[in-house]
């Protein structure tokens, strides 16, 4: 388009094409004419007029007003006035080009007109080449909204960030193509396509190193934790090559070499070659130096501990071979926040703001001298220590977990022992509590600490239908581990129910044609709110009714015949602190009483009357598992448990002598096949309920679980058990109640006689139990091992730990067995199992889980004698201990 205007030249008379007035002003900069113009061309004008064109979506008077020209105003043109307004509109980012013409001249009056190109909008965007569910992020990351101005910064900084996203991730060949086409549904819009090709992922299919002679190529690349060369066996750690793992990898092979001695060892050069599109090697050369040893070290400024003290926690001694990792650990581990290091040394003990520095002070051939320079600063302690997150748990169930108190020393070992006890309480997510340092005052010595926390769910909601025995079995469990007593008639308190005082209630109801459980359970884990007393006190309720089958296949239920037990036990545990302060004793004492009426289930040689148990429970257990209840990754945690009735023989004139020889000689006839007469049968049963009328016994257990952390968060847990049941009398001999039943998943919701059902996967469930002939009923039965152990090992990693479900998956190798009497018992004679599992855990439903064992060895139920192993079992697990 051409116009006729007033060329701005001084002296010219002629009408010229239209100029563009943004080039002159832009190139008088420079000197550079245009049109013949120079600096001096430059005139005073008073602006006449201003006209908009090229605007499609916005307002013509908006863009003048944005301008800051006047109608009116004096002018120099060409001049500094318009650069600016160029300059700014350009700053804006919506216009893909802008320019100045004159249109008329009239005396000292000038006419302006302002001509932009609008840049296009982006209405949508639609990416091929990745998983749907992903595109929401990419756009995200890249700030690609509808609405954005499209420009050419924009889409070339869209292509570098995704080419650079996927290569980061081991798809170096990754290609982007944006492409945009004109939106007629709205003006001046445009949608994008997105082309993303990753190609495969690029393998390193070598790893060589040049100049190394002190250390063997082996070690060094198995020093390289995340980039690995191709190896057919290798399926937990990929190939792939990735360049921030590169990096840091390089920096684990100069400590690989720090760790040997050799202190001045580097990489001259790491050379990435690229064999085809889908594999490359990699070439390190290598300057390994001298090795060097550890000469004196030296203590300097240290008068809280001596130097031997200091020394000791060192553990580096002159002669060693230099270590510089080793060196950096003992004076301060960051990978472990209770190490034994110097740095925690003085932090457990008040310096906060303590400066352990080592430096070299002298190397004289392969002999470094060091001087460990301390400087101890002023004793801290704690000045206000606050809790913020707990929007459910009331502050006081908070406080007195900590072992953060104001006024007490500071002391990091304090602080890991709160947040890991915080996090076994269960109410809150153990993953996110952050203890913050605030308000550091070296000055005065104070430091003020705030513990951030997320609320987790601590309550659960069990229920079940399905059909089982021959009917439907309906289970309605609640439990709540937050709950709050005082608040049960506060009606604002229910939400849904009352919680926040870190009480524990539940309540389990299982019923169905054939029986019916109830069992009520409460715990106080503060009573009185002074020190750390649990109460707990719990009620029982077990009913099992006679059954049998029917001619056409049904299940006919006798109410009128059944046998029951009911139970009520009261237990107090207390931390203590001797020999340190992970030690918690308990006591409990326990009433259950067994009523049969015209019913032999075939566990008891009785089938009327009652049994009284009256025991008393004490514990010694140890816990410092952490930080998670649900995922503990170190620490460890132990029981042992014993279980006494009184004596009662000792102190009454019965013949037990003669009881148990007369119930062994009835007996061992029926088992040899000859059929009781009723009135022996009558003899035998009134013989058992004598002799089991008050139950005497001792019951020892031991229970062992220890947490390694092997790399990341591959948790190593090992497990033993072991198990006693014995008597006070042998004329009375072991009572038929309270044994061990091994083999299956380990559920025990519904046992008749106080049984423990010990998890040994691969084997189904109590089929490593001791069977035996009922001599009254003839059937086969489990009568349940007096004594038992077992081992365990478990690798466990977690594929989620957020606070709305914990999964984690795992595999195992058990072995264990059961035994009749203390005399067969052979602790290598086991049954063998290995499988896999995973275990998901949400604070609605608790855990649930699965787990395929593989049993090797032969169980001891009669029936599959002969048949070989076990073999491959599945396990359900709902509700089981982590």
């Amino acid at each position: 388009m051409e116009r006729q205007v007033n060329n701005l030249a001084k002296g010219i008379k002629r009408t010229t094409p239209l100029i563009p007035l943004f080039i002159i002003t832009f190139f008088i900069g420079h000197f550079t004419i245009a049109q013949e113009l120079s600096l001096e061309n430059a005139k005073k004008y008073i602006l006449g007029g201003i006209e908009v064109t090229g605007v499609k979506s916005y307002n013509e008077q908006t863009v003048k007003t944005y301008t800051g020209l006047r109608i009116g105003q004096e002018l120099m043109v060409p001049g500094e006035e318009t650069a600016a307004v160029i300059k700014k509109l350009w700053g804006l980012e919506l216009f893909s080009d802008v320019q100045f013409y004159v249109t008329k001249i009239e005396g000292d009056k000038i006419f302006l007109e302002l001509n932009i190109t609008e840049r296009p909008t982006l209405t949508d965007v639609t990416v091929y080449g990745i998983k749907g569910r992903k595109v929401d992020d990419i756009l995200n990351d890249t700030d690609l909204k509808k609405g954005k101005k499209i420009t050419e910064s924009l889409i070339a900084n869209t292509k570098s960030y995704l080419e650079n996203k996927y290569k980061k991730q081991g798809f170096l060949n990754t290609k982007v193509t944006i492409a945009t086409a004109v939106d007629t549904s709205e003006t001046n819009a445009e949608s994008m396509v997105i082309n993303i090709n990753k190609g495969e992922k690029v393998k390193i299919k070598k790893i060589t190193f040049d100049g190394n002679t002190q250390v063997a190529s082996k070690r060094l690349r198995k020093s390289l934790k995340k980039t690995k060369q191709k190896k057919f066996y290798r399926f937990w750690k990929k190939s792939k090559y990735i360049e921030a793992d590169y990096e840091e990898d390089l920096d684990n092979l100069i400590d690989t070499y720090a760790e040997r001695g050799f202190r001045d060892a580097r990489i001259l050069s790491d050379t990435f070659v690229k064999l085809d599109d889908n594999n490359i090697a990699l070439n390190i050369k290598l300057e390994e130096g001298n090795k060097y040893y550890f000469g004196e070290v030296d203590f300097v400024g240290n008068t809280v501990y001596t130097d031997r003290q200091l020394s000791q926690v060192l553990g580096i001694k002159k002669g060693d071979t230099y270590n510089g990792v080793l060196l950096k650990k003992r004076i301060a581990d960051d990978t472990k926040p209770d190490a034994e290091d110097v740095t925690n040394l003085y932090q457990n003990n008040g310096y906060l703001f303590s400066q352990i520095n080592p430096v070299e002070v002298s190397a004289v051939n392969d002999t470094i001298d060091f001087e460990i320079r301390i400087i101890e600063g002023k004793e801290t302690f704690l000045n206000h220590i606050t809790v913020v997150g707990n929007d459910k748990t009331n502050d006081h169930v908070i406080f007195r977990e900590l072992r953060t108190k104001p006024g007490q020393k500071y002391s990091k070992d304090n602080i890991v022992r709160t947040v890991r006890e915080l996090g076994q309480l269960g109410f809150f997510d153990a993953e996110q509590i952050a203890p913050d340092i605030e308000n550091p005052n070296p000055n005065d010595g104070t430091v003020d600490i705030k513990y951030s926390l997320v609320e987790s769910g601590s309550s659960q909601i069990e229920l079940q239908g399905g059909y089982g025995g021959g009917g439907f079995i309906g289970t309605l469990g609640l439990s709540f581990s937050n709950f709050s007593i005082q608040n049960l008639f506060n009606g604002e308190a229910y939400k849904p129910v009352p919680m926040g005082d870190g009480q524990t209630f539940s309540l389990r109801l299982q019923a169905s044609r054939t029986f019916r459980v109830y069992s009520l359970n409460f715990a106080e884990p503060w009573l009185g709110g002074k020190k750390p007393v649990r109460f707990n006190l719990s009620f029982s309720r077990t009913q099992q009714f006679a059954s049998s089958f029917s001619n056409n296949g049904q299940i006919d239920v006798n109410k009128d015949r059944g046998f029951s037990i009911t139970g009520i036990s009261a237990g107090l545990a207390k931390r203590v602190q001797w020999p340190d302060d992970f030690f918690t004793i308990s006591h409990s004492l326990g009433y259950q009483l067994y009523e049969f009426n015209d019913y032999n289930i075939g566990l008891f040689n009785f089938g009327n009357g009652s049994s009284n148990s009256l025991a008393y429970t004490i514990g010694v257990s140890r816990s410092s598992q952490g930080p998670s209840r649900i995922f503990p990754m170190t620490g460890s945690n132990f029981e042992i448990t014993a279980k006494f009735t009184p004596p009662y023989s000792l102190f009454g004139n019965k013949d037990f002598k003669a009881l148990k020889e007369r119930s062994d000689e009835l007996t061992e006839s029926a088992q040899n096949g000859t059929v009781l007469t009723t009135a022996e049968t009558n003899e035998l049963q009134e013989i058992e309920e004598e002799r089991f009328k008050w139950l005497e016994y001792y019951k020892v257990k031991f229970k062992g679980d220890w947490y390694t952390r092997l790399v990341d968060k591959l948790v190593l847990r090992t497990n033993a058990e072991f198990g006693f049941l014995g008597n006070y009398n042998s004329d009375i001999g072991d009572v038929p109640f309270e044994r061990f039943f091994v083999g299956g998943d380990g559920l025990g919701n519904f046992t008749l006689d106080g049984r423990d059902v010990v998890q040994l996967r691969g084997y189904e469930n109590s089929s490593l139990t001791p069977f035996s002939t009922n001599p009254i009923t003839g059937n086969v039965q489990q009568d349940g091992g007096t004594i038992y152990n077992k081992y365990s090992m478990e690798l466990r990693y977690p594929l989620t730990l957020k606070p709305s479900a914990s999964i984690y998956m795992l595999s195992f190798l058990e072995a264990g067995n059961s035994f009749n009497n203390f005399q067969d018992f052979n602790p290598f004679q086991l049954k063998r199992s290995a499988g896999v599992g995973l275990r998901i855990f949400m604070p609605a439903f608790g855990l649930l889980g699965i787990d395929f064992g593989y049993g090797f060895d032969e169980d001891l139920n009669p029936s599959s004698a002969g048949n070989g192993p076990s073999g491959w079992q599945t396990h359900f697990i709902i509700g089981q201990q982590f």
